[in-house]
């Protein structure tokens, strides 16, 4: 075929892909020079999370530590980094609908795009409809021995309402609620939207996580209301929060000022 017939040898293609070239190469010198991380680099957490100190979760106790040892749902979940316990809350009634939580945490890191695993499409996968999804404002206590303040006092969660496709009037614990909320590079966010921002605006650390702590509500006989829900959680929160902020989570202002000290 001859230069005149190809296209792609006439020159303004020619010319073209070289401006694109040369674009793209002084794109990446310039982003290389004001100091944006493009590739980014996991952090490891201060302390494993099944190192979680199960003593300072009081008032709860850890009736059981569950271990995913299937390796096709390990490598689906994306991580080795994962607690998933059963907490029991002596201080509540035995028939309380609030007495046991299942409590999953996970944490991803190096990867600033993928957030996987969210409830709203895990439990519809599992065979479960979404009846409805809400946000609430979980007003949590300072820690025994704090200065008076929480590490957060208002810390936005997601609740999703689901109901099995499998239920019928005889199953009154069909429906259930899950609750969530993520830890992205030192932020929180209620969702995976506002993670992926979040991670989307880390320009200059080298660095990127993000952890989700999701949990639910069982007890004996009767499905507990939304404020028995909100309540328990708040309660949780409030003793679990600081245990993950202090113990397990990076500190995320060390972590920049190392990026920066290297860059």
């Amino acid at each position: 075929m001859s230069m005149a017939r190809n296209p792609y040898l006439q020159t303004p293609f020619l010319i073209c892909v070289g401006v694109l070239t040369v674009s793209a190469v002084a794109m990446k010198t310039t982003m290389q020079w004001v100091g944006v991380q493009s590739t980014k680099y996991p952090i490891p957490l201060q302390k494993p999370l099944d190192q979680l100190d199960t003593a300072k979760l009081l008032p709860y106790t850890v009736k059981e530590k569950a271990i995913i040892e299937n390796t096709d749902i390990l490598q689906k979940l994306g991580t080795r980094d994962y607690i998933q316990w059963i907490l029991e809350d002596p201080d509540v009634p035995i028939s309380s609908p609030v007495r046991y939580c299942s409590l999953f945490i996970t944490y991803y890191t190096g990867n600033p795009d993928r957030v996987p695993h969210v409830p709203d499409e895990c439990y519809v996968g599992g065979g479960h409809t979404q009846k409805s999804a809400q946000t609430h404002h979980l007003h949590l206590r300072p820690p025994a021995g704090s200065n008076g303040s929480a590490i957060v006092s208002d810390l936005a969660v997601r609740r999703l309402e689901f109901v099995s496709n499998k239920a019928n009037v005889w199953d009154p614990q069909s429906g259930f609620s899950v609750l969530y909320f993520f830890k992205a590079n030192g932020e929180y966010a209620e969702g995976r939207s506002g993670t992926r921002f979040i991670m989307s605006k880390n320009f200059f650390c080298k660095y990127s996580y993000f952890s989700k702590v999701e949990w639910k509500f069982s007890g004996t006989g009767t499905t507990p209301t939304v404020d028995e829900i909100v309540q328990a959680s708040e309660k949780l929160m409030s003793v679990l929060l600081p245990l993950l902020e202090t113990q397990h989570w990076p500190d995320w202002e060390k972590a920049k000022q190392d990026s920066a000290s290297h860059s």
